[in-house]
């Protein structure tokens, strides 16, 4: 299984999952640049995944299946007007010949989900490396929950966020704590890699829980503290 990002907007990862020639789509917040590339690879589309319903993760869905009809969706309820196949905690279902299982990530959105499959997590905008999504709901104890789900995974797991935040998270996490050598270095390497244009991602849950503060947080009133400081940074 193969895994490839492709930039949109301004920060945001669209990843492709691909197995020989089959595709699968997750979060086309745009739909140009998705297609572009299953064409010129001459790649299947074979299925879409959506996490939550903000329009730079599902945005293009309408342009792409306009030009592949058919795809099967799969996402959370909250993506009703766009999935056909509507997925909750403990779903579990196969594509590619992988077993994906749904895990439910609130906080961001109500309804935002994550896909677990072969070691490789994809959770939209529930956790970036270094940090975590804008609690939009105020439900800043999904969000934690969430937060406790992702803690609870093998350290090898890596984690294919939505969003090329880290370098930032970074510098809040060094403002917090400057004596952390640990997110010190993590910060002058990801300085490294964004200079030669290089993503930062994927992570993976056992860096995570070194160089993130929110994952570090040991109960819901010092996350809630951190995410309402890192939101005024």
């Amino acid at each position: 299984m193969k895994i490839h990002p492709i930039k949109a907007f301004s920060n945001n990862y669209i990843w492709i999952i691909e197995e020989g020639t089959e595709v699968v789509v997750v979060d086309p917040g745009e739909a140009e640049r998705v297609i572009e590339y299953l064409e010129e690879k001459q790649l299947h589309l074979s299925s879409i995944l959506l996490t939550h319903n903000h329009d730079d993760h599902v945005g293009g869905v309408q342009e792409i299946l306009a030009k592949y009809p058919g795809t099967s969706i799969y996402g959370p309820k909250e993506t009703e007007h766009l999935a056909d196949h509507i997925v909750q905690e403990g779903n579990s279902f196969n594509l590619l010949g992988q077993n994906f299982q749904v895990l439910k990530t609130g906080g961001h959105t109500h309804g935002h989900i994550s896909f677990l499959t072969a070691g490789a997590l994809f959770c939209g905008d529930a956790l970036f490396s270094a940090g975590c999504g804008r609690v939009f709901t105020k439900d800043y104890r999904a969000q934690y929950s969430a937060l406790q789900k992702f803690k609870r995974l093998d350290d090898e797991i890596q984690v294919y966020a939505a969003h090329e935040y880290t370098e930032t998270n970074l510098r809040f996490a060094h403002s917090v704590q400057p004596d952390n050598t640990i997110i010190s270095e993590a910060l002058t390497e990801v300085n490294e890699w964004r200079a030669k244009g290089q993503p930062t991602l994927p992570t993976t849950i056992g860096r995570e829980k070194k160089i993130n503060l929110f994952l570090q947080a040991e109960e819901l009133a010092e996350f809630k503290e951190l995410r309402n400081a890192r939101d005024d940074f």
